[in-house]
């Protein structure tokens, strides 16, 4: 298993016995010298917050969703349960670009 940027995954976190979404946000390579991933979780609660970025009607998710950045973290692939779908490039530049404003990073 090789998940890929933008793919929306079922994930142990380690709360509460359950498997939760995760949006990842990894670099994708084939051959990765550690088997972990980089991802941001979604939530249902929605704050106002240039921290959040409001997802699309996803058919995949029973629920309005948003990708919270300031969770963003990573976990062994292994921690992966299932893929659930896919998101727009569109989509995945506006996590990117609420990623770059949590870390307070410029692009050169």
């Amino acid at each position: 298993m090789n998940p890929k940027p933008g793919e929306i995954w079922l994930a142990d976190l380690g709360l509460a016995a359950k498997t939760r979404p995760v949006v990842v946000v990894s670099r994708y390579n084939p051959n990765p010298p550690r088997a972990l991933i980089t991802y941001v979780p979604l939530t249902t609660q929605y704050r106002h917050s240039p921290y959040e970025v409001v997802l699309p009607k996803l058919r995949f998710l029973h629920r309005e969703s948003i990708a919270n950045v300031q969770g963003l973290g990573s976990i062994p692939i292994v921690r992966l349960d299932r893929k659930l779908g896919s998101l727009s490039e569109d989509v995945m530049a506006e996590i990117k670009d609420a990623i770059l404003f949590a870390l307070d990073l410029e692009i050169a």
